[in-house]
């Protein structure tokens, strides 16, 4: 009910501005996702070995901080919106050349370009979003936005299991252009951050990077150091988990890939809920709660004696950390200083990102320290001992952090 009543209170303008800067993030993440659905067909064209074409996801991930410090800078110069669209139109015309790619290196080239604009449109829709909403209702629709990822996630599923059987790979990166068209309806439905509007004639401090490291250097340390923790959270309970299920569990593509939408389900879910407990509660209140709850579903994730509460365990845990993660919008905007809402966010972000680009690497390299008995690696002794030290690291970093809720931009 809380919920409905928040969504009644925007106008129309704050709608249609909201509706665009979730779609931005989702339709990104579909880009993005679609290349882990088919890395075994990439390998057959182009002559490579599964982990070589896992380095095009690696690239890509170690782009995104280019792309939020370039978009960034422009969105605190020129305004959010105009970067906004030039960024997705970037990002949709580097995918649909991938479909195009006549060789590895080429592939590679058009993936970290990819990385560029997909790690500029983070910063810019959050800023976005955050200043043009309510400040009561930043809380829930910063859950709602963040989980834009969860939703990429599902819509790659579907692109892939419609399109890829007739068209091939190629044929996903094509349908992958269809973000560019969202430009249309930010052109034409979405106005200027009211904030960015009323600071820009009276804005006194210069838009230098030199400038936000030398006057909030220890805030922006102390943020990447939040978002390494929360990126290593995110990608190691997730990166692995299907080698995990099919190599551990026994589980064939098409119950692993079930299993994943219903955890993606999960973090919808969680996003939404803690986004929204955040406005009552506090933001690094309900951080701290959903890293305690998912150290305690550890267990229950990845040790499940049976498939039904294997499948609760994902439920679960996902809820925790994307509900964690739901807060992110709202809390690094809160924290950023005024003249730099459209850098500050999306690059610490992305640096915590790109810290963590390494992750699944780092856990199949200690997996295959910690053997099962029958010698193969145990990939669910190494999960539990990596996230519950990463849920430990973020309970700590979020008691020392500063607390901005409720804060008036």
């Amino acid at each position: 009910m809380a919920a409905l009543r928040l969504f009644k209170i925007l106008n129309r303008d704050q709608r249609n501005t909201f509706i665009a800067c979730f779609l931005g993030w989702a339709l990104d993440a579909l880009d993005f996702f679609l290349v882990t659905f088919v890395l075994v067909p990439l390998g057959h064209d182009f002559g490579r070995s599964i982990p070589k074409m896992a380095f095009a996801i690696t690239l890509t991930l170690m782009m995104r901080p280019v792309g939020a410090l370039i978009f960034g800078w422009l969105g605190d110069r020129f305004g959010r919106r105009v970067p906004l669209m030039v960024d997705i139109i970037f990002y949709s015309v580097m995918e649909l050349l991938t479909a195009f790619a006549p060789n590895f290196t080429v592939f590679l080239i058009l993936r970290a370009l990819f990385g560029i604009g997909m790690g500029g449109e983070w910063g810019l829709g959050a800023s976005l979003a955050m200043e043009s909403l309510p400040t009561e209702a930043r809380g829930l629709f910063s859950g709602i936005l963040q989980q834009g990822y969860a939703v990429g996630y599902l819509l790659a599923a579907l692109v892939y299991w419609i399109v890829f059987p007739h068209f091939g790979w190629r044929g996903l990166f094509v349908v992958g252009a269809i973000p560019a068209l969202l430009v249309i309806y930010i052109r034409a439905r979405v106005p200027e951050s009211p904030v960015w509007l009323r600071d820009r004639n009276r804005q006194q401090v210069k838009l230098k990077m030199s400038v936000l490291f030398k006057q909030h250097g220890v805030l922006f340390i102390y943020a990447a150091l939040l978002m390494t923790a929360f990126n290593y959270m995110s990608h190691g309970t997730q990166d692995l988990y299907a080698t995990y299920l099919q190599k551990q569990r026994g589980f064939n593509a098409d119950q692993t890939l079930q299993i994943a939408i219903i955890y993606a389900f999960g973090m919808i879910c969680g996003g939404s809920v803690v986004g929204q407990l955040s406005q009552n509660w506090g933001r690094r209140r309900v951080i701290i709660l959903a890293a305690i709850c998912g150290m305690l579903l550890i267990p229950l994730w990845i040790f499940a004696p049976n498939t039904a509460l294997l499948i609760v365990g994902g439920f679960l845990i996902q809820f925790m950390v994307q509900g964690a993660w739901g807060v992110v919008p709202v809390h690094l905007n809160e924290l950023s200083p005024p003249a730099f809402r459209g850098t500050f966010p999306g690059l610490v972000y992305q640096l915590g990102n790109f810290a963590a680009a390494y992750a699944a690497q780092q856990q199949a390299r200690l997996a295959e320290h910690f053997r099962q008995a029958n010698g193969e690696p145990n990939y669910a002794l190494t999960m539990a001992l990596v996230s519950a030290a990463v849920f430990v690291a973020i309970i700590v970093l979020a008691a020392m952090g500063r607390e901005e809720h409720g804060k008036e931009f």
